[in-house]
């Protein structure tokens, strides 16, 4: 079946527009921060750290993604250091599909950072085109830094070059075809325009989220609280037996043997980091690597 000049639009301004956000945007900013700190930005590049192009980690689960920016501290050109930050850029023409990419995003990045929640990383997502309110608080209420450049901000940066891409599914094949064709014989000089449009009407977004991501990887430790639990343990299997065993317990003269640490670290931008260790040299491997 022959393609539809729709389609063929589609995945061609697709492209352009992420190609755009990625490294006319986002990547120059990325890099600007990372260069005085001691954190490696990664993207999709030949890095013999790791094998191919893709920036590929896997999540709690064993389950492989595929990412387009990740911070790390203490990596290399030639060494994985200890992920930081993920980002994942998307684009999307019509609402019915945003709430799909949403979670798409979601799922992958989520699981991604419960398996490196001892270091509390930054996630952010950054979109383009047609998303729905409920789809970009969907991301936001899990605690995602957004990017989002509206349609009609795309469809005028569009308009710095002369072209008008404000098309719905109502529109003319000829009139996709004539818009792929001006894509696909793109100046450079009308390449860089558009880019310097998109970072104009995208400012105050990426200003808002590189400030999230300084402030989340430039973060200090307020305070650091260590539990040791000592104790027996009383396993129940009704909650009136649980009820009756909690009247009886004496907690003036507690007795049994270690059970864990409970350790809690507060940052002064509110993040907050709870995990649970059952000796006393893991628990030290943490706060060394807190250090760094």
């Amino acid at each position: 079946m022959a393609e539809s000049s729709s389609h063929k639009f589609g995945q061609e301004l697709g492209k352009l527009i992420e190609d755009i956000v990625l490294n006319d945007i986002l990547k120059p900013r990325l890099q600007q921060f990372v260069k005085t700190k001691n954190y490696y930005l990664d993207w999709q590049r030949t890095r013999p750290a790791r094998s191919g192009k893709k920036v590929t980690w896997k999540d709690k689960y064993e389950n492989k993604h595929d990412l387009d920016f990740v911070i790390e501290v203490d990596g290399n050109d030639t060494q994985l250091g200890t992920p930081v930050a993920f980002i994942e850029c998307a684009w999307r023409r019509y609402t019915k599909h945003s709430r799909n990419k949403a979670q798409e995003i979601q799922g992958a990045i989520l699981p991604i950072v419960e398996l490196h929640n001892l270091s509390a990383p930054f996630y952010g997502a950054v979109l383009a085109g047609e998303f729905t309110k409920p789809a970009l608080d969907q991301l936001r209420n899990n605690g995602f830094a957004i990017i989002y450049i509206s349609y009609p901000n795309v469809v005028a940066a569009f308009q710095e070059i002369n072209l008008d891409i404000a098309f719905d599914e109502t529109t003319p094949d000829t009139t996709y075809t004539i818009a792929s064709k001006y894509l696909t014989e793109l100046n450079i000089s009308d390449r860089k325009k558009l880019g310097e449009a998109f970072i104009s009407v995208s400012k105050q977004e990426v200003d808002s989220f590189m400030d999230t991501l300084e402030n989340t990887l430039e973060r200090y430790i307020e305070k650091i609280i260590i539990i040791p639990l000592f104790g027996t343990k009383h396993e129940f299997k009704r909650i009136d037996d649980a009820l009756i065993e909690l009247n009886t317990l004496d907690i003036d003269s507690p007795s049994g043997g270690f059970d864990r640490f409970e350790i809690i670290v507060d940052y002064n931008n509110n993040d907050t980091i709870r995990a649970t260790f059952h000796n006393k040299t893991l628990l030290a491997d943490f706060l060394i690597k807190l250090k760094s």
